[in-house]
């Protein structure tokens, strides 16, 4: 094989890779000012304008496209305590609590600590769905500093909190995305970006 044939057959081959490789998504509700809790660290202010509006469902085929969460505890107790105590909503997919406490794994849920973006990074180049970051701030803010959120889908909830926890902290540099998708429903913008290639 010449080396020109080698080098396009290895040009395709990462090309392919590159395709083929998971796509960690950020899919989460903001208040119009940006927090993702209030400062009752309570989000039961995600709703539209208009409480006797339909509301459009974006979850249902977002959670499709996913077989892997990522959260942190404290995320994780506001699902179990307050969102869902009756019964773990995400039953199919395999989840990852990123925890400094030592706790038992149940089921598909793991218990973890240590790398964050560490695990994210292997868990991206294995075979799969796509890999959902469900938050909390912490989580989110380690991931985009390291690069490695790939699409932002955030809801804009019509609502202004004043205070509470910030989605996005400080970040060493710009991160330019590209929009791909908007969707309007009862005071609710939803729009996806994608992050442009480095």
């Amino acid at each position: 094989m010449s080396l020109d044939a080698e080098i396009s057959l290895l040009l395709h081959s990462s090309k392919n890779i590159f395709l083929s490789m998971r796509k960690v998504i950020l899919y989460i509700a903001v208040s119009f000012d940006g927090y993702i809790a209030d400062s009752q660290k309570s989000v039961h202010w995600i709703k539209g304008q208009d409480d006797s509006a339909e509301m459009l469902d974006t979850y249902t085929p977002f959670f499709a496209s996913v077989d892997t969460v990522i959260m942190g505890k404290r995320t994780y107790d506001q699902i179990v305590t307050e969102l869902s105590p009756e019964r773990w909503p995400y039953p199919e997919a395999e989840t990852y609590v990123f925890t400094h406490e030592r706790m038992v794994d149940t089921g598909n849920i793991k218990f973890v600590s240590g790398d964050l973006c560490g695990l994210v990074n292997d868990l991206r180049q294995g075979a799969g769905k796509n890999i959902w970051i469900c938050g909390g701030a912490n989580v989110v803010n380690q991931l985009l500093r390291a690069n490695l959120i790939d699409v932002f889908h955030i809801a804009t909830i019509p609502t202004i909190l004043g205070s509470g926890i910030k989605l996005f902290g400080e970040i060493e540099s710009i991160q330019n995305l590209r929009l791909i998708d908007t969707t309007i429903y009862n005071g609710i913008i939803e729009a996806v970006y994608e992050r442009k290639a480095l």
